[in-house]
């Protein structure tokens, strides 16, 4: 009998919060040197969903913070996966900006996200350890990974995963690429569990590229050359950050799914951070081209970017809870299954582990 880790539970939230494409009508976007953008806002913005699909995006309201939507999430998996909070072993949250309050803007990263966590859940337990995995959106992805290691090792047998960020509170207004980014968080419950055939998580593959790519996804000054204030916001180079996802992220899943012994033919579902609909369907394309295959099988890769935007490491375990929890139309898992996690972000890090259903 061989240790496996598997997700015995699942929880996330998505802030009541709804803004609309059209909500950005009115906003006066600028590119990177100031100038007013040369299009009229509605073909900015219908170009925009065009290429990402997103039509819609949750933000946080303002008395909330990224602590508060992890433990959201975490309490909702804790009561999926019916255990007692003082049985973890371990919390993780990955997240990149710590705790935004919504009248300053600066991030706040003691404590930790994850003590914060165990400190609402009340757990008195010292032996669970709780720490924060900044490591961009593949970050709930590498905690898992991490999760993994602790479980397979013997070191633990439960851990809380969790995925929560507050992308809205460190938005430029005047860029374009603001439009891409919510808020939101997802949690799974990890248990070790004895079994002859092999079961939950099988194998993984993480990539990093710094030489050229380290600050494709990077912290910068506003657009706008009127603003004064020395914060910092979200930018990225969003071509070259393109390239890089086609370039990577297939190798990576395959890697990962050749470790596993498997076909890509023996995979039910891929579940890939929803970053930008374009590109995870290019990403798809040019993986099963690895395969020698031309066409995306129908019902491989569930999306929910469009009513969700992209909340960086929170979009993985949200899919995932949400096809769990038959939230998804057309979408479910069965014993057996072979899944695939992935994602893709600033470091530049790369991703994904293949999971079999129990």
């Amino acid at each position: 009998m061989t240790i496996y880790s598997v997700i015995k539970g699942s929880g996330s939230y998505l802030p009541s919060v709804v803004v609309k494409n059209e909500d950005f009508l009115n906003h006066e976007f600028l590119d990177n040197q100031g100038n007013k953008q040369p299009k009229p806002n509605p073909q900015i913005i219908s170009k925009f969903q065009e290429i990402t699909e997103i039509e819609e995006r949750r933000y946080l309201s303002p008395e909330l913070n990224t602590s508060d939507m992890a433990f959201f999430a975490a309490e909702a998996a804790l009561i999926d996966a019916k255990i007692d909070p003082e049985t973890l072993d371990y919390i993780i949250v990955a997240q990149n900006f710590g705790e935004i309050l919504d009248d300053n803007r600066k991030s706040d990263f003691l404590p930790t996200i994850a003590s914060r966590v165990k400190h609402m859940l009340k757990i008195e337990n010292p032996d669970c350890v709780a720490y924060d995995l900044p490591f961009g959106c593949p970050g709930w992805v590498q905690g898992m990974i991490h999760a993994d290691y602790f479980i397979k090792s013997g070191d633990a047998k439960r851990a809380l995963v969790i995925g929560a960020e507050t992308l809205s509170r460190i938005i430029d207004p005047h860029d374009i690429d603001s439009m891409i980014y919510s808020d939101g968080a997802g949690a799974v419950i990890l248990e070790g569990v004895k079994s002859k055939d092999p079961i939950g998580i099988l194998c993984h593959k993480t990539r990093t590229d710094t030489l050229t790519q380290a600050h494709l996804l990077r912290m910068d000054v506003s657009y706008n050359p009127q603003f004064k204030d020395d914060t910092l916001f979200l930018k990225m180079n969003g071509r070259k950050l393109y390239e890089y996802a086609l370039n990577t992220v297939p190798g990576v899943v395959k890697q990962a799914i050749d470790k596993s012994g498997l076909d890509i033919s023996q995979i039910h579902k891929v579940l890939i951070h929803q970053a930008n609909a374009k590109m995870d369907e290019a990403i798809m394309q040019r993986t099963m081209k690895l395969y020698g295959i031309d066409e995306i099988p129908n019902g491989l890769m569930p999306m929910i970017i469009s009513k969700m935007g992209n909340n960086s490491v929170a979009t993985v375990p949200i899919l995932y809870d949400k096809i769990v929890k038959g939230e998804l139309q057309d979408h479910s898992f069965h014993s057996g299954d072979h899944l695939v996690f992935a994602s893709v972000g600033a470091g530049m890090n790369v991703n994904a582990f293949v999971y079999k259903v129990p």
